[in-house]
């Protein structure tokens, strides 16, 4: 078989919602390059499937006469036909494709399971078609966790057969995952559309054992339909709390953080630090005249309070602090005095001014503390609703009356190169269908923080900590919980994964101080001290063997205490006893490092980060990092490996072993 190359790759990422899906491995691995819609639409024979949902308009076209329906309003002038002659008109079908509309799609996908086999495959080849490999071209596909392995047989079936690849690859989401991260051990929870999965990988190799699949209720439309719940009696509809969800005013709230309230709202709107009025009576007065400074009492205003001036005027004052006049008009300075006077006046002035506007304006509060939010919605109308009256909504009024006051502008001569571009105008006018959005402003309450209030983080964190503990090496299990990985689109929710891990961090997290660990760190055949004493530490039964026989010493004593007293006299121990004493010693190390780790609780919970050198990934974020973990993997099993280490099952084992064999290969 001759070596693949990077441009010939082809990888696939299937979901709910949408299918992410490359040809060709760039230099430095790149988000998806095709977006599409996992849905499909019903075509007019049964059993075949449109990408893009298609519209029959009929129009009446005229065989003779003036005017007929269909010709927007124009007169058509037929040179050879006797004037009048109107004959009846026939009607013509057109089809043409709506994007924009969801209107009867199947979607293949539920849950990250199958329902429609036969619109999956067509959705397959959709994407096939329209990248448009080479026929060498190796294929690797991304597994959903809820995938059965008669789904693998089915899934390589097709692909040997329809495509005639020269390599397939099926490889599990939480593991590209992995590779996206570079962590061999971690615990993947993928927050998808309507659902989740909680994976624990183990040295790159999926634990099975307790796995969190499909976990329904758990993704984004979980807390859309919980959005929809608390807003329906207020006239929100789905598309509404969508939007809504996705909005930054949206937010999920730590469970120790309570909701924002009407009059703490209030009361945390003004300023705190702003300088609050003293009024001083006589004493006051007193005092701070006594402290160097003077009280005007020019005027019936209130009293002023004068800082010192400068050296000068220091100069010239007396030990109690009373101005002395004379000195300042003997020094000829009086001028440089007065100025410096009403200079300091004025800027005191305006530090008032400026602190009196400080606490008259009303404080930034965050999100998390407003108890009212605007949401901005943008609205799908139909135009012929818009435009009822002849005229867009974003005319001026009298716009559609003074059409025929206003001169038209003279067209200008259309090249051979603008040919091109305003078919492509027109088509695109055509592809944006018969609406447009408008936005409109709606005031959402405290609603918006409880999207995920309906036990959504409760369930996901039950299913990690299920799943973690599930694994039967307990010395991983504390690395699982050090290397959390959270994705999806799911959860783009503001606050979402701050709220898992504090949700974590209150039901499971144990101080590493707690006297529960100092219990499970002793081995299992010594028993647990007693506040008395009167429970030493010591092995709950002994072999009747050779320590059965070691005289008054007995078969219940502690061998550390035994290997004391006859460390310095060696004839008081029996023989044999040395022997049978260092392979005790030894097996209580053993379950030592047995217990070395606490797996039924974390002492923490730490969350993975993505590599930095992926740049084109820091903007976007992790939520489908298992497409950047496909590009690796492809790169690794495709074209560094060369399937020396059964990365991928060829055509030649395709024919030899049948599809059950795509079980022997993958990573």
């Amino acid at each position: 078989m001759p070596p693949f190359k990077d441009e010939h790759v082809l990888i696939i990422a299937p979901g709910s919602q949408t299918t992410l899906a490359q040809l060709g491995l760039p230099e430095s691995f790149t988000p998806a390059r095709l977006r599409i819609s996992t849905r499909m639409f019903p075509a007019e024979k049964a059993g075949e499937w449109e990408p893009l949902k298609v519209r029959e308009t009929k129009v009446r076209k005229a065989v003779v006469g003036f005017a007929a329906e269909g010709t927007d309003g124009e007169d058509t002038k037929m040179d050879d036909a006797p004037e009048g002659d109107i004959h009846e008109a026939d009607e013509e079908i057109i089809y043409e494709e709506d994007p924009s509309t969801d209107d009867g799609a199947v979607y293949p996908l539920k849950e990250g399971r199958v329902t429609n086999w036969s619109c999956f495959f067509a959705l397959l080849t959709h994407v096939y078609n329209t990248l448009s490999p080479p026929f060498h071209t190796p294929i690797l596909l991304i597994a959903q966790p809820a995938w059965t392995e008669q789904d693998y047989e089915t899934l390589t079936q097709f692909f040997f057969e329809k495509f005639k690849t020269p390599a397939f690859c099926l490889m599990d989401s939480a593991l590209a995952v992995c590779y996206a991260f570079g962590v061999p051990t971690a615990t993947v929870v993928d927050i998808g559309y309507d659902k989740c999965d909680v994976t624990a990988v183990n040295d790159f190799l999926i634990s099975h054992l307790g796995r969190g699949i499909s976990i329904s209720g758990c993704g984004g439309e979980g807390m859309t339909q919980r959005l929809l719940e608390l807003l329906e009696p207020k006239g929100f509809t789905r598309d509404m709390c969508e939007q809504l969800k996705k909005s930054i005013i949206c937010e999920v709230l730590p469970p120790s953080m309570p909701l924002p309230e009407e009059g703490e709202s209030d009361k945390d709107m003004t300023n705190s630090g702003a300088p609050v009025p003293t009024v001083m009576n006589g004493s006051a007065r007193g005092n701070i005249a006594g402290q160097g400074g003077f009280v005007s009492t020019i005027g019936a205003g209130p009293a002023i309070i004068e800082d010192d001036l400068d050296g000068n005027v220091k100069d010239a004052e007396n030990d109690d602090g009373v101005l002395d006049v004379a000195s300042i008009v003997a020094s000829g300075k009086t001028s440089e005095f007065l100025a410096k006077k009403e200079r300091e006046k004025a800027e005191k002035a305006a530090v008032k001014k400026a602190a009196a506007d400080a606490a008259a304006a009303p404080k930034r509060l965050p999100n998390s503390q407003r108890v009212k939010a605007t949401l901005h919605y943008d609205e799908r109308r139909s135009l012929d609703e818009l435009n009822g009256n002849g005229k867009r909504v974003n005319e001026p009024e009298g716009a559609a009356e003074s059409g025929d006051s206003k001169r038209q502008k003279t067209p200008e001569a259309v090249t051979e190169g603008d040919v091109s571009s305003i078919s492509r105008k027109e088509e695109r006018r055509r592809n944006r269908g018969t609406s447009m959005f408008v936005r409109k402003d709606i005031e959402v309450g405290v609603e918006r923080f409880r999207a995920a209030d309906a036990g959504i983080l409760d369930q996901v964190a039950d299913s990690i900590h299920r799943c973690v503990l599930s694994v039967p090496e307990v010395g991983k299990r504390s690395e699982l919980w050090d290397s959390l990985i959270i994705l999806g689109n799911g959860s783009k929710v503001r606050g979402f994964k701050d709220g898992l891990i504090a949700n974590l961090t209150s039901k499971y997290l144990i101080s590493p101080s707690s006297a529960t660990i100092f219990t499970s760190e002793l081995p299992s055949n010594i028993s647990t001290p007693l506040a008395t004493g009167a429970n030493t530490p010591q092995p709950q039964s002994q072999p009747q063997g050779q320590l059965g026989q070691l005289g008054h010493h007995g078969p219940g004593v502690n061998p550390l205490l035994l290997a004391a007293t006859t460390a310095s006299n060696p004839t008081l121990a029996p023989p044999g006893a040395h022997q049978h004493l260092h392979s005790q010693l030894q097996q209580q190390q053993y379950r030592q490092q047995q217990h070395s780790s606490h797996g039924q609780s974390p002492t923490s919970i730490k969350v993975a980060k993505m590599p930095e050198y992926f740049s084109e990934w820091k903007d976007i974020g992790t939520e489908e990092a298992a497409f950047l973990g496909a590009q690796v993997a492809a790169k690794v099993v495709f074209i560094v490996d060369q399937g020396l280490s059964k990365g991928f099952m060829s055509r030649s084992e395709y024919n030899d072993l049948g599809p059950q064999g795509i079980h022997e290969f993958g990573l």
